[in-house]
């Protein structure tokens, strides 16, 4: 595994915390999340439907992969690549972070997802999900029952 050197932060989504939607539909995003769009220099949220959750991207990231949709669907002419184009842009929503910390999710979002009361932040990285609990609950069991097939991955990447 590489040492990193840069003294600077790094500015990844990590973490999972479960969070109450309140009765606006407004969900408060963590702190940590918050910093990292801070450095960012912009609070802007791209939320756009995925399966069963929402996907939720920094603007500058979200910005990143129009135009690389964009630059795929131009030199491959896939059908399927329109499709994509069309579902994640064509469902995405901006937000802003209100003072308070928290975000309005639009109702059309959180039913396309089955979004209800109790939710779940999901760092990813470079984006982060918001799940409804009972249906993270049921996406994440499978991966806390087969944690040597996870294990495995980690050692083909030699980060064990």
């Amino acid at each position: 595994m590489t040492e990193r050197t840069s003294t600077s932060p790094v500015n990844h989504f990590r973490g999972r915390s479960d969070h109450s939607l309140d009765e606006k539909g407004r969900i408060n995003i963590p702190t940590r999340f918050r910093d990292v769009l801070r450095r960012q220099a912009d609070d802007r949220l791209m939320l756009t439907p995925w399966h069963n959750c929402l996907k939720v991207y920094p603007i500058a990231q979200w910005e990143e992969i129009e135009m690389t949709l964009r630059e795929e669907g131009k030199k491959k002419k896939n059908p399927n690549m329109l499709s994509l184009i069309r579902y994640m842009i064509g469902g995405v929503e901006e937000c802003a972070i209100d003072k308070q910390g928290r975000v309005l999710l639009p109702p059309k979002l959180r039913s396309e997802c089955g979004i209800g009361k109790e939710v779940v932040i999901n760092g990813m990285i470079t984006y982060f999900e918001i799940w409804d609990q009972q249906k993270w609950e049921e996406a994440y069991r499978p991966f806390r029952e087969n944690v040597q097939e996870l294990e495995q991955t980690l050692l083909e990447l030699e980060l064990l």
